[in-house]
């Protein structure tokens, strides 16, 4: 966070990321980052560190979602909510991408809620203590993990429910260690062209051929490129080449 001087105001510039500023780990993991002048996410930002220096004892947030203080409680309002929508009738959707799900109550939520009619997509990189169940979730639920040239090493989390549509990215995992023992944030994607680019990386890595693993039933990943030999599908697409692509198109 940085506050400067222009003319007579002050004005704060923001940086948020997925990842640390480690100029090794830069070479090999693909991170997402947001550049804002945004001022309510400043004024967050300015109260987290606060709060970390000892400046404030209690902080309330206007768009970010803390931990260990408010994220939890963020995520299963969310998740409770796609599936009441669904249980109406509706057609609600999460998408998550993560290192690792391993925290009990954000299983049994998402296991709930891929059951009860929410469509659920996870792009878990590790450990994932969830299992898709075809009996019970049909095909409205799919984990997979993409594992390639680099470390996926980005979160970004997706709900659309009751006429909502929210993007979120940051450093939390679906961990208990993450969500209760640590501070950890997620932060919005306010701007329509951000959202846009968000879209992009999540519709590249649902595409993914090269690279996926699915997650079956019994708790084995199946590469996704034989499944697709299997079904005679031509195209292999690999996220990272695409990836590259789009970044040399937008350099250009």
């Amino acid at each position: 966070l940085v506050s400067r001087r222009e003319g007579r105001v002050i004005r704060r510039y923001a940086h948020l990321s997925t990842g640390n500023y480690n100029p090794k780990t830069a070479r090999l993991y693909t991170d997402l980052g947001l550049f804002t002048a945004n001022e309510s996410i400043s004024a967050d930002l300015g109260s987290l560190f606060n709060y970390l220096t000892g400046l404030s004892k209690h902080a309330e947030y206007q768009r970010l979602l803390v931990a260990p203080a408010r994220l939890r409680d963020a995520l299963r309002e969310r998740i409770v909510a796609a599936t009441s929508e669904a249980e109406r009738g509706g057609a609600p959707y999460i998408a998550a991408k993560v290192n690792a799900l391993v925290d009990v109550e954000m299983i049994t939520l998402l296991d709930e809620a891929a059951e009860r009619g929410v469509r659920v997509d996870l792009i878990v990189r590790g450990m994932c203590g969830l299992l898709p169940d075809p009996a019970r979730h049909g095909d409205r639920l799919q984990i997979r993990s993409i594992v390639g040239e680099f470390l996926e090493h980005s979160r970004l989390y997706h709900f659309e429910y009751d006429g909502r549509s929210e993007w979120f990215a940051g450093s939390a995992d679906l961990m208990d260690r993450n969500l209760d023992r640590r501070v950890e944030a997620l932060f919005p994607l306010l701007d329509p062209e951000s959202i846009r680019r968000c879209e992009e990386v999540l519709s590249v890595l649902l595409s993914d051929v090269r690279n996926s693993w699915m997650l079956q039933p019994d708790g084995a990943w199946v590469r996704r490129e034989g499944v697709a030999r299997s079904e005679k599908v031509a195209e292999t697409r690999s996220a990272f080449t695409e990836f590259k692509r789009l970044v040399s198109a937008s350099v250009a």
